[in-house]
């Protein structure tokens, strides 16, 4: 069995997604993900030019030894865009193993350990009333699970994930009006007053059988991601995400000295590589890597192996950047990992999604079924991609009042 082809479409209904579909001489295809977010065109460039030539005559039920090509092949190793594309490659294998075993990836995984996962989804508002508002339609809709975050009184601009007014709707992080990003203003001391107690209330509110999650966004040293998470502790986070940045791993170790908040961290991570120490020393409760741009199945599955000798669950990221591809490529994860923790689900539910990626996955009261469909389990209509074309733009950049960069 060999590949004869590989073709890349960039586009998509509100986002940029890059699929990957992976053609063989025996008429299987399979479908990978390689959505780089407000980076699309990279992954995209570095699939066509580099990559496929070297996948045509390949066979691709060695997705191991592929992997190994591309990954160890390479002198200069890892980085988002590479591992966005290996991971797509990846992915697109396991889909064309799928379907010639006739069997969902879970099964070639082990079989299921669970028959839904549970996902939450993301609460915000530009106050506090406008936040509860959202978290109780979540409540009313089945969620059991939702990240929650809310505007700071007398912040200059809207903090991060959050509407500009009340009741606003839409896409708070990235900007498709260019590529030059708009700029937020950032006051730590604003933040660690208020965000305790405002997370307090929401849990006063909606009571202990709601799972609470916030994402700091990498926006605290570690001394204040210590102290705010200790701060947090009666509120019951189901996780506290991304409390300080993470290229220090032990920078962690402070954290974890000071409080019993459950830590997330991992969505910008592309490798073991990134993670490892944080894992074996136990230092965090959930690791966020994607398939997407985490080297796709083969490789994460490796982290989701070395997570459960710690105690550490998986919570993978699932923003909308994500297509539906690399989410079913989750989801068949979510459903065979014994340490499975929870998945952030945002791919956009609209018809145009739908059309464009059919597929009889189901999502419903906050739980996620995937489909017993060969491989993947989802579908790809080129002509239904025609209708797109790539829209450049940008996430915001964070700067203090006086000026300085910050963290995004």
């Amino acid at each position: 069995m060999k590949i004869t082809g590989a073709k890349v479409f960039v586009g998509g209904p509100a986002k940029n997604y890059v699929t990957l579909k992976i053609m063989t001489d025996q008429g299987v295809h399979g479908l990978g993900d390689a959505t780089l977010n407000n980076r699309e065109t990279l992954p995209a460039k570095y699939l066509q030019d580099y990559l496929i030539p070297n996948l045509i005559g390949m066979d691709p039920r060695n997705s191991e030894d592929i992997w190994q090509y591309f990954y160890r092949g390479a002198y200069f190793r890892r980085g988002p865009i590479a591992m966005a594309a290996f991971g797509a490659i990846d992915t697109a294998l396991w889909d064309i193993k799928g379907k010639l075993a006739n069997m969902p990836l879970y099964q070639l995984f082990g079989g299921k350990s669970r028959d839904g996962a549970m996902v939450y989804a993301h609460a915000t508002g530009a106050d506090l009333p406008d936040l509860m508002d959202s978290v109780a339609s979540y409540v009313e809709q089945g969620y059991k699970a939702v990240r929650v975050q809310c505007g700071i009184p007398s912040m200059p601009t809207a903090s991060y994930a959050v509407p500009d007014k009340k009741g606003g709707e839409g896409d708070y992080i990235t900007d498709y009006s260019g590529i030059i990003p708009k700029t937020e203003i950032w006051d730590t001391d604003r933040y660690m007053r208020y965000m305790p107690s405002a997370l307090m209330e929401v849990r006063e509110k909606f009571e202990p059988d709601l799972k609470i999650l916030h994402d700091v966004h990498h926006r605290l040293s570690p001394r204040e991601a210590a102290a705010f998470a200790k701060a947090v502790e009666p509120v019951g986070l189901y996780w506290l995400e991304d409390p300080t940045p993470a290229e220090d791993q032990d920078a962690l170790r402070l954290i974890r000295q000071h409080s019993t908040t459950p830590i997330a961290i991992g969505e910008v991570f592309n490798s073991i590589w990134d993670c490892n120490k944080l894992i074996e020393n136990e230092l965090i409760d959930f690791i966020r890597v994607a398939a997407t741009y985490g080297g796709g199945i083969t490789h994460l599955k490796r982290i989701i192996d070395l997570a459960a000798l710690h105690h550490v669950r998986t919570g993978f990221h699932g923003a909308p950047s994500h297509s539906p591809i690399s989410m079913a490529a989750q989801h068949h994860l979510n459903a065979w990992a014994p340490n499975f923790g929870i998945q952030e689900y945002l791919v956009l539910g609209t018809k145009e999604c739908d059309a464009l990626f059919p597929s009889a996955h189901v999502m419903t009261d906050g739980m996620f079924y995937v489909s017993d469909a060969p491989g993947l389990g989802v579908d790809f209509d080129e002509k239904e991609v025609a209708r797109y074309e790539y829209k450049a733009g940008s996430h915001p950049i964070v700067r203090l009042e006086d000026g300085t960069m910050w963290d995004y």
